[in-house]
């Protein structure tokens, strides 16, 4: 790479690093102070919240990254163009598209980080991060579903109990029935469902077992029998941020896996899987508005152009949420609710692009 290209990827990153050193002790500081009464009174110990903290700033900055890399760009962009830098560079005969080369360089080596930190680094972090806030800070909320629990656990048998007790691996007014084809061929029924860790079996009380013949059904009755059932009483409902807790291949077994279980909470799974591409793929869109806006030298100043740049920055966050969580509410697809913000600044960002090249 010539001089050029040097000398604007290392302020690229070095002003996106030092933009991140600088907001992750702020975003920790602003969440110690919310919290520390609750680590106080629940007297947790100190090195779970300094590990709290560890996977917290990975997950702040796997969230907000692209944030923090469009106010970056805007930010040292802005200072060349005060400088007549970008005037230099342009009138020593190098073009627009060849003066955003190092720009693009950078913003290859920001997603390639950011794809590794979304698919391996921050679903554990996430993981330590919720655990944490539902073990100390949630307190008798429930991270799991409880009632009303309807599962296909296989091809061929289906389960549903109106409550189910995690922590007591138990349920009550469960229900297990067996097709064959579209052809119901048996259905367990019992009060109340224990789970043995011994012996990994299971207790049912109030048993019944009802076998459908072709003339008559043969009931079977016991107080209490014991059994194995063909499922994990873990596995049959899972914590609901156990998406974001999960690598890339995990996550897309675990929406096949739950979509053969007939779960409701499917568009929440593939809006995080969707994310994992999408906020990477992000970094060049970012970039490009971000130069197209900050490139010329403005009566305001960097004051001006930080400012439009917060509102788009400002605007695209909203946007990915509200699409996000539109997603995870209806039928909307999540692909659709996840690349939407990304297709809709791409559109903003070549138009911008054509502006500032001329």
């Amino acid at each position: 790479m010539k001089i050029l290209d040097w000398y604007i990827l290392k302020r690229y990153l070095g002003t996106f690093i030092m933009l991140l050193l600088l907001f992750i002790p702020i975003g920790i500081t602003v969440n110690l102070a919310e919290k520390i009464d609750k680590i106080l009174e629940n007297e947790v110990p100190f090195i779970e919240v300094v590990y709290y903290y560890i996977d917290f700033t990975i997950y702040f900055a796997n969230l907000l990254f692209p944030l923090f890399l469009f106010l970056s760009v805007i930010w040292f962009t802005s200072k060349l163009a005060n400088n007549t830098e970008v005037i230099a560079f342009l009138s020593s005969g190098v073009s627009f598209y060849r003066f955003l080369r190092p720009y693009f360089i950078g913003a290859t080596i920001v997603c390639f980080g950011a794809l590794i930190l979304s698919m391996y680094l921050a679903p554990q972090a996430s993981a330590g991060f919720n655990d944490f806030k539902y073990k100390y800070l949630k307190r008798g909320s429930e991270a799991q579903e409880t009632k009303d629990v309807y599962r296909q656990i296989n091809d061929n048998e289906f389960i549903y109990a109106t409550n189910f007790q995690p922590k007591q691996k138990s349920a009550r007014n469960f229900t297990l029935e067996h097709f064959e084809g579209n052809e119901l061929k048996f259905k367990i029924s019992a009060d109340r469902l224990n789970f043995n860790e011994d012996s990994t079996t299971y207790t049912l009380t109030r048993y019944e077992k009802r076998i459908i013949g072709e003339k008559n059904d043969e009931l079977i009755s016991e107080t209490k029998f014991d059994t194995i059932l063909p499922f994990e009483i873990d596995a049959l409902t899972p914590v609901s941020y156990i998406a974001e807790t999960l690598n890339y291949q995990e996550l897309n077994e675990f929406i096949k896996q739950e979509k053969r279980r007939g779960s409701g909470n499917i568009n929440i799974y593939q809006v995080v899987a969707y994310k994992r591409w999408s906020i990477p793929v992000s970094a060049y869109i970012l970039t490009i508005i971000a130069v197209s806006v900050s490139a010329m030298k403005r009566r305001g100043g960097m004051g001006v152009n930080l400012a439009v740049g917060i509102a788009i920055a400002f605007t695209y966050v909203f946007m990915d949420k509200v699409f996000g969580t539109i997603a995870e509410k209806s039928t909307f697809s999540p692909l659709i609710a996840v690349w939407f913000p990304n297709i809709v600044f791409g559109v903003l960002a070549f138009f911008l692009l054509r502006k500032a090249k001329r």
